[in-house]
């Protein structure tokens, strides 16, 4: 078992999933991904996940990332249980789940705490960037529904910072103001930045958002 760190690339795999098999670095190619796993089917808590995280795939296209579940149990329950998800969260889910009965990717991903449980996955999910690196983590317990406005608001961040030399700030989100990092002069911050850059202490500086017009 490893423990995956930020910064770390994503381990490549194969496996069989809900839409046939998979070479996980394959599958992502040049896309952002997010992999999140569960800790059974037919639960409710991830019911009404993978049915919110499906009527989210328009915003994923969008932010081109491509998105994967695992669950330990197999094909054929995924498939089953996709069909529950559809009817009782009135949705069509595309995404594939990995079926991992072995638990063999859990433990590669450090999904089982057996302090939690010896046999289920933890409810963990990771942002992975292009370049197949770690770029979030978020563990929550079992009985937990994960917030996806949080992942989106997360994976904005990410990309933004990627493009640009800033930071978020707290609770940020799309359309706020971001933060010009210390490691930015002034003076160079003035030419990156022509919205303007607001000082509030040397080393506390805001600037609108670059990308939007």
């Amino acid at each position: 078992m490893m423990s995956i760190k930020l910064g770390d690339t994503a381990p490549d795999f194969q496996a069989e999933t809900s839409a046939g098999p998979i070479r996980f670095h394959e599958f992502l190619g040049d896309s952002w991904g997010i992999l999140f796993s569960h800790p059974a089917d037919y639960t409710p808590v991830c019911t009404t996940e993978l049915g919110y995280t499906s009527k989210l795939k328009s915003q994923f296209d969008q932010r081109g990332t491509k998105v994967i579940a695992l669950s330990v149990d197999g094909v054929e329950d995924h498939q089953n249980w996709i069909k529950d998800i559809n009817e009782t969260q009135e949705t069509d889910v595309q995404f594939p789940i990995i079926a991992d009965k072995d638990r063999r990717i859990s433990e590669l991903y450090d999904f089982i705490h057996p302090n939690a449980s010896a046999t289920a996955t933890v409810r963990s999910l990771l942002i992975i960037d292009p370049q197949k690196k770690v770029r979030l983590i978020i563990t929550y317990p079992a009985s937990t529904g994960r917030n996806f406005d949080e992942i989106i608001r997360v994976l904005d961040s990410l990309q933004l910072v990627d493009s640009h030399k800033i930071a978020t700030p707290v609770n940020w989100k799309h359309g706020d103001d971001v933060i010009i990092p210390p490691a930015v002069s002034t003076e160079d911050a003035e030419a990156l930045f022509p919205k303007g850059v607001k000082e509030i202490k040397p080393y506390l500086r805001y600037t609108p958002q670059p990308n939007i017009d």
